[in-house]
């Protein structure tokens, strides 16, 4: 399994008050996929550039992808850039990998929390309990993700990785700004019906 996946399900197994938005997840998804990338040296940093190693072949299909997706002319692409051009959509990439692999099934009466038009839980399955294990153990990288997507509270080891570091820098940077966005388009709806009772629609 990759951290990816085993992000995926950890938040499907989180708590349900512990709600996240597809949007973040998709951000975290794409962090995660460079943190494997950089592990596996199929990426470099250069500062906050992401630097293309080799061309490789990870087993992972959707892992695959993300080696094929980096830019590979120079000038390379920055990490914050990656998170967004990636990320988009790549939760519901991956929550369709899980359910071609069996690795979820199909409830009725039942919404998860995270995609709320998906009626799907995870089957008990040997990945489900290695990334359960993984995140018993408060393993660093994992454990940075779930709290940039606040499915863990702050505290435990931290990460001692710099490249890493950077990645999971740029995450909480993407996310910030991603919160702002939904505020101020909140914001702009809240001031919308305020000006159609005034108009009285």
């Amino acid at each position: 399994m990759t951290t990816p996946r085993d992000l995926m399900i950890v938040t499907m197994d989180a708590e349900p008050s512990r709600l996240v938005e597809r949007g973040d997840l998709s951000l975290a998804l794409a962090g995660a996929e460079l943190i494997d990338l950089l592990g596996a040296q199929e990426a470099g940093l250069d500062g906050e550039r992401i630097v293309p190693g080799p061309a490789g072949a990870p087993d992972d299909p959707l892992l695959r992808q993300a080696a094929a997706a980096l830019v590979r002319e120079e000038p390379y692409e920055t990490v914050g850039d990656w998170l967004w051009r990636r990320g988009r959509g790549l939760s519901a990439a991956y929550l369709s990998a899980l359910e071609a692999d069996g690795q979820l099934v199909r409830q009725r009466n039942r919404r998860w929390k995270v995609f709320w038009t998906r009626e799907l839980a995870l089957v008990d399955t040997d990945a489900r309990r290695r990334a359960a294990n993984r995140r018993r153990s408060d393993e660093p990288v994992l454990a940075a993700l779930m709290q940039a997507i606040g499915i863990r509270d702050q505290g435990g080891e931290g990460v001692s990785d710099d490249a890493v570091e950077r990645v999971l820098a740029a995450l909480d940077d993407a996310l910030a700004e991603l919160a702002a966005e939904r505020q101020r388009r909140d914001r702009r709806r809240d001031e919308a019906a305020v000006d159609n009772v005034r108009r009285g629609y």
